[in-house]
């Protein structure tokens, strides 16, 4: 059972909406607003692979735990792994009822490809930092599967990522503890939004009472 505190952690997987927009993951996270689209329906197909509860498969050396759930106390974040793979390595950690010791490498899978921003390894970065508290060991390398091209990418978890990181999460509790929705600024990115139809109208496209009466004053 989750204690009170951890009911208020938030989502690891909000990261992402927060990198491609904070006025859609203030509308998700904060307002619990969504709409399914194409894109959401696709990645929780893909997904569907993955998310079996928890399920172990030893082979040989490694280890494959799949839907793994992971939390960090210290950054208040709580979500689940698609994959993590644990490697039989003389330098790495000891799991409960597992023999010899293992390292720890997340898997994150997505449906498209490689995108030009962080977004996907800053979520998979903050996947290990929960790895990393819970298993009281360094996480430095990841993985993410694209199912567009069918390929796995190897991902260097570094100190710079894990501090970007840390520096998200504390700008969306910030947002999250004043329950601020902020306004940004539109663009093309828009059309590929689930909450578009929810959003633009309703926030966007208005001026504020104050911007209207200081239009009248200034006529």
């Amino acid at each position: 059972m989750a204690s009170s505190e951890e009911d208020s952690y938030l989502m690891l997987s909000g990261i992402q909406h927060f990198l491609f927009c904070r006025r859609q993951w203030a509308l998700i996270h904060i307002e619990q607003q969504w709409e399914e689209n194409v894109r959401t329906i696709e990645g929780q197909h893909l997904h569907s692979k993955v998310d079996q509860p928890f399920i172990r498969e030893k082979r040989g050396d490694k280890l494959v735990v799949r839907a793994m759930p992971v939390k960090s106390k210290e950054l208040k974040i709580t979500g689940v792994c698609d994959v993590v793979e644990f490697i039989r390595a003389e330098n790495g950690v000891e799991l409960a009822g597992i023999e010899g010791k293992y390292l720890a490498y997340p898997v994150e899978y997505k449906r498209g490809k490689p995108k030009k921003d962080d977004s996907d390894i800053l979520q998979l970065t903050a996947q290990a930092l929960c790895l990393e508290e819970m298993l009281l060991c360094e996480v430095d390398t990841g993985y993410m599967f694209y199912n567009e091209i069918k390929h796995r990418v190897e991902v260097p978890l570094t100190d710079e990522y894990k501090q970007k990181v840390k520096s998200i999460v504390f700008e969306m509790y910030d947002y999250y503890q004043r329950r601020h929705t902020p306004k940004v600024k539109t663009g093309a990115f828009c059309k590929s939004c689930s909450l578009q139809h929810i959003c633009l109208p309703n926030m966007l496209n208005k001026r504020s009472v104050r911007s209207y009466i200081e239009g009248k004053i200034a006529e």
